[in-house]
C-alpha cells in the first residue's frame, strides 16, 4: 500500500504572456511547475521554506515566492518570470550597477524590484530598502543592488528628462 497520492492534475496558467499547460501533483510547488515542468530555470530553489527570495516571480503582479505556493493555486493566473523581464529596466540597470556577484540571487531581486516599480512607482528610499529585505544576498552586493533600483526609479520619475 503506497501512502501517497501518485495522482497527477492538469493545469493552465499565464506564463510570461503565454498559456501554459502543465502536469502537477497535488504537492507541487509553483516553483517545481516552473523548473521542472516547463524549463524555466531563471527561479531558483534556495532554502525551500519562503525566506531567501530567490524563487521570487510575480503573480498577478504581485511579488510571490514560488517555493512556498502550491502550483494548484496558480491554475488560471498570470505569472511572470525573470526570463518573462529580458527587456525590462530593472535588469538592465542591475547589469549596469553590476548589482550582483555570484547572480544566484539576482533573478529574485530583479523580479521583486520590477513588482515594486509596478505596485509603488513613487516609492522612496525607506520604502525601497524595507521592500529589498525580503531577499537575501549572501555575497553582500546590497550596495549596488540599492544604486540599480533607486536608478530605475529615478528615470521613470522623470520619465527621462533629465
Amino acid at each position: 500500500m503506497e501512502f501517497f497520492d501518485s495522482a497527477t492534475y492538469s493545469i493552465q496558467f499565464q506564463v510570461n504572456s503565454e498559456w501554459r499547460k502543465v502536469r502537477i501533483r497535488a504537492a507541487d510547488t509553483l516553483l517545481d511547475a516552473l523548473r521542472e515542468g516547463l524549463g524555466l530555470t531563471g527561479s531558483k530553489s534556495g532554502c525551500d521554506n519562503g525566506d531567501c527570495g530567490t524563487c521570487t516571480i510575480l503573480v498577478n503582479g504581485l511579488p510571490i515566492k514560488s517555493c512556498i505556493m502550491l502550483a494548484v493555486e496558480a491554475d488560471g493566473q498570470q505569472i511572470t518570470t525573470i526570463e518573462g523581464l529580458t527587456n525590462s529596466p530593472m535588469l538592465q540597470a542591475f547589469a549596469e550597477k553590476q548589482a550582483f556577484q555570484c547572480g544566484y540571487c539576482t533573478p529574485g531581486f530583479i523580479v521583486n524590484c520590477h513588482g515594486l516599480l509596478n505596485i509603488l512607482p513613487d516609492a522612496d528610499d525607506e520604502t525601497i530598502r524595507i521592500w529589498l529585505e525580503s531577499n537575501i544576498c549572501r555575497c553582500t552586493s546590497y550596495e549596488e543592488i540599492r544604486e540599480a533600483v533607486k536608478s530605475v526609479f529615478l528615470a521613470h520619475s522623470t520619465d527621462g528628462v533629465p
